[in-house]
């Protein structure tokens, strides 16, 4: 039998107790095997909540979303293209992330939806249209790139305007861009507030969700504290972005010695696709 929601946040809860102590005590080992642990049930967790809320059926509809909240240089009234719905979303999250997550950001802070499953081409256009025109726009939705073969990490979508140390991944890089975007939802959560502009029922349930899995997070009102939130993650963030920048500037050092413009925004060509054109061993 499957476990429960509230099952499944009780383990999270003691692997992240036990995740401190093996910190505190220096065991790395016993560290990266909680961690993997703790990533396993964070995705049945993920699940569990997702079956739990189709059984309670859709949302209620939220009303429009009024002009000033959303960002000054982008277009506020009629059908907005879809790269420019995953350009809105991504500058939300601060760093790389997949369709799915993309589109709950969109729909929790704007008044459209955008499904998942209309993202599947949108890399490839942008970099044919890279490839023809250049730098012709002002950003392009790209690729977020693996350190260690420079090559385009599957599913997940970046902004041309960020740094390549920004949109390298790393074997840390799934926590620090979960934190990444926790702090960016909340901090958008936050502008609303302050704007005057009360967030969604669905915004303030994505940040239930990134709040649940960070130690000191997470407390039992209602709704979850942006300021908790913030403060939390930006504790752990700064954690993994010690371990991880050397590896990250080492990574950005090699892709702009050995990447063409286009392949350090859309990957360099795996090794069966290199072979198969001609192009030789990368």
């Amino acid at each position: 039998m499957a476990a429960s929601v509230e099952e499944l946040e009780q383990r999270l809860t003691a692997l992240r107790a036990r995740l401190r102590e093996s910190r505190r005590a220096g065991d790395s080992t016993a560290g990266a095997r909680i961690r993997k642990e703790l990533r396993e049930v964070e995705a049945k967790w993920e699940a569990a909540l997702d079956a739990e809320e189709s059984l309670q059926g859709s949302p209620a509809v939220t009303p429009p979303v009024r002009d000033e909240q959303r960002p000054p240089s982008l277009p506020s009234r009629g059908a907005v293209p879809v790269r420019e719905q995953v350009y809105q979303s991504l500058t939300i999250l601060g760093a790389p992330a997949a369709p799915k997550l993309i589109s709950s950001v969109y729909e929790a802070f704007f008044s459209e939806s955008l499904v998942a499953t209309k993202l599947a081409s949108l890399r490839r256009d942008e970099e044919r249209s890279f490839t023809a025109q250049g730098y012709s726009r002002p950003y392009y939705i790209c690729a977020a790139i693996n350190h260690d073969r420079l090559t385009a990490a599957r599913g997940l979508l970046a902004v041309s305007v960020w740094s390549l140390e920004q949109r390298l991944i790393t074997p840390l890089s799934p926590r620090a861009d979960f934190l990444r975007h926790a702090i960016g939802t909340a901090e958008q959560i936050q502008r609303l507030d302050n704007a005057g502009n009360p967030p969604s029922e669905a915004a303030w349930r994505l940040l239930r969700r990134f709040a649940l899995t960070i130690p000191g997070a997470y407390s039992e009102a209602l709704r979850p504290d942006p300021e908790r939130v913030l403060s939390a993650a930006r504790a752990e963030a700064e954690v993994h972005q010690g371990e991880g920048s050397r590896e990250r500037i080492d990574a950005a050092r090699r892709a702009r010695e050995q990447l063409s413009d286009v392949q350090q925004l859309f990957g360099a060509r795996e090794l069966h696709d290199a072979l198969r054109s001609g192009g030789g061993v990368l």
